[in-house]
């Protein structure tokens, strides 16, 4: 008769034939919540569903659930994936499986329960739930994983969890920001864990080799769906790398804050220092330096306002303007921002609403961008404030931004920008856009600014002539000069001051 250490060391055995080894110590952890993040073809679904088996087989009495957003790729995907491994794994254990509503029974009393959470009326039946898996946590709004956390109160001797596993996607994901970057730390009671195909000894070859290849053709996808890493799974828009290399060199802005504005016009300006303040300055405006400024409004409301300064002549970005503000507030840091650098170009989208530009045009703004368009009572070419990012303006745009930066990814350095640049991918479509949960405001005054910069001189203005006051005699001679001899008398004294 074997011992029980005999036994004990066939059942580890076994798992470990059948596992990964980053995933064996994960059988033992009691965490309120463990966490699997990795990329496509890592095993940890493969895990999961071995553990919650695990402890159907092993601790009598649980109810333990399995869901996913969707019924029916949960059905298709976990309740057959555990159908297989209580098979090959659990026969003797194993009760029954029922397959029109899915359930798996072990002798034991325990019983594993399925449910898409878009079924609200079966997951009000069901209760007393003593350990859950969400695959595909990333498809969950934090409401509705709230909920399932709620349900994690069955009466039971045995530890209580919820194991989540998902592939990273946006940066900006409720997950990360609950489980991997809270304030103060790291919570009590989680366990992180990641994994990729690398870890994953049963992983077919050519799955292998198909995932290998991405890092040759779009390293952005390699890095997010085969290495695991926050991003988007879209196909990348900016070199991800050269991105991510930026950013990690941890730039700082040489001043914060915001402009404190007389109550009329834009002058007098004067800028209040102000710690994580929406003005970010990268570089101080340079004497006769040519500048533009490319300005993305908040739209339906969901992003926030956005201004970018270029230098026009390096294509350097050198200020950014971002946060949420009522459009006349928008209007007049925009314009305090662009007398700031030189009066610069200011370019301003104008799909959602013109009021920015009227506003500015209001405060007597010297330097709009002007763009031609159709009257649509004359039919006659006019001319008008503003940009409008159509069908046919945007992808030039965008094209000649990804110019720009593949050619040189130090223009820029503001980090609420780089991440955005991380989240800009192409969708089905080949659409580039923000990633799904994700922002594109600055991403978007970014490539406007360097869309209207043809309209801006690229070389730096000459001094300007101070006045001077002109004798008598200056006067006298200047009113006898004809044309060309008063241009000639106007350069050699200076402008006239009366």
């Amino acid at each position: 008769m074997q011992s029980k250490l005999g036994r004990v060391a066939a059942w580890y055995a076994g798992l470990r034939d059948g596992t990964n080894e980053t995933f064996l110590p994960l059988y033992f952890d009691k965490s309120r919540y463990l966490v699997l993040m990795g990329g496509g073809g890592s095993g940890k679904s493969v895990f999961a569903g071995r553990k919650i088996l695990e402890r159907a087989a092993r601790e009598p009495g649980h109810r333990l659930l399995v869901c996913r957003k969707v019924a029916r790729t949960l059905k298709e995907s976990c309740f057959r994936q555990l159908c297989g491994q209580a098979a090959q794994h659990y026969k003797k254990q194993l009760g029954a499986i029922r397959r029109s509503e899915p359930r798996i029974s072990m002798k034991n009393g325990s019983e594993i329960l399925f449910a898409g959470l878009d079924d609200p009326e079966k997951l009000k039946s069901i209760y007393n739930i003593t350990g859950l898996w969400i695959e595909e946590a990333s498809e969950l709004s934090e409401a509705g994983f709230d909920q399932l956390d709620l349900r994690l109160r069955g009466q039971t001797r045995h530890y209580k969890q919820m194991i989540l596993s998902f592939n990273p996607v946006s940066l900006t994901h409720w997950l990360k920001a609950r489980f991997f970057d809270p304030p103060g730390g790291a919570r009590p009671g989680v366990r992180l864990h990641h994994s990729t195909y690398r870890d994953n000894r049963f992983l077919d070859g050519e799955y292998r080799r198909v995932l290998e290849g991405f890092r040759d053709t779009d390293e952005y996808y390699y890095d997010v769906y085969c290495l695991g890493r926050w991003g988007s799974t879209g196909r990348s828009v900016f070199n991800a790398a050269a991105v991510r290399a930026r950013l990690e060199e941890g730039i700082t802005p040489l001043r914060e804050g915001q402009f404190a504005l007389p109550a009329r016009g834009l002058n007098d300006i004067e800028f209040c220092a102000e710690r994580g303040g929406p003005v970010k300055i990268y570089a101080m405006p340079g004497p006769g330096r040519p500048y533009v400024i490319g300005a993305d409004t908040a739209g339906d409301g969901s992003d926030s306002f956005a201004g970018q300064v270029v230098d026009n002549i390096t294509g350097r970005q050198v200020a950014v303007l971002r946060q949420t503000f009522d459009e006349d507030v928008f209007a007049r840091q925009l314009g305090a921002l662009g007398r700031f650098y030189n009066d610069a170009l200011i370019g301003v989208e104008t799909n959602f609403s013109t009021y920015p530009v009227r506003e500015l045009e209001r405060l007597g703004y010297p330097n709009l961008y002007v763009r031609e368009e159709t009257d649509t009572y004359t039919r006659r070419p006019r001319p008008s404030y503003g940009v409008r990012t159509t069908a046919l303006t945007r992808p030039v745009m965008i094209a000649g931004l990804i110019a720009a930066l593949r050619e040189d990814i130090s223009l820029v350095s503001d980090e609420t920008t780089l991440q955005e640049m991380l989240t800009f991918v192409r969708s089905e479509s080949l659409r580039p856009e923000a990633a799904r949960g994700a922002h594109d405001d600055c991403v978007m005054a970014l490539a406007i600014a360097h869309f209207i910069r043809p309209q801006m001189r690229m070389t730096i203005a000459p001094p300007a002539q101070s006045l001077r006051r002109w004798t008598e005699d200056m006067w006298e001679d200047y009113e006898a000069a004809g044309a060309e001899g008063r241009a000639y008398l106007r350069e050699k004294w200076g402008k006239e001051g009366g």
